[in-house]
């Protein structure tokens, strides 16, 4: 096998293994500073939007993430 070969088959195999352990990413809510409304969403909204509580696993915003 050619050092190419070699190289190439352990790149493919270091990504398959970081995508293994690739988590998705979690939930937050969030409130609106217009008018205090709250919704259940992984990114900011914007600059209008404050950062409420989480983060969570699911997209319900009920189950906590515990943190290791």
């Amino acid at each position: 096998m050619t050092t190419f070969r070699k190289s190439a088959v352990a790149f493919l195999l270091a990504c398959a293994s970081a995508a293994l352990l690739a988590a998705p990413a979690p939930w937050f809510t969030w409130r609106s500073k217009a008018d205090g409304k709250m919704v259940c969403h992984q990114t900011p909204l914007g600059p209008g939007w404050e950062k409420v509580n989480g983060p969570y696993r699911d997209s319900h915003c009920m189950k906590l993430l515990i943190a290791k």
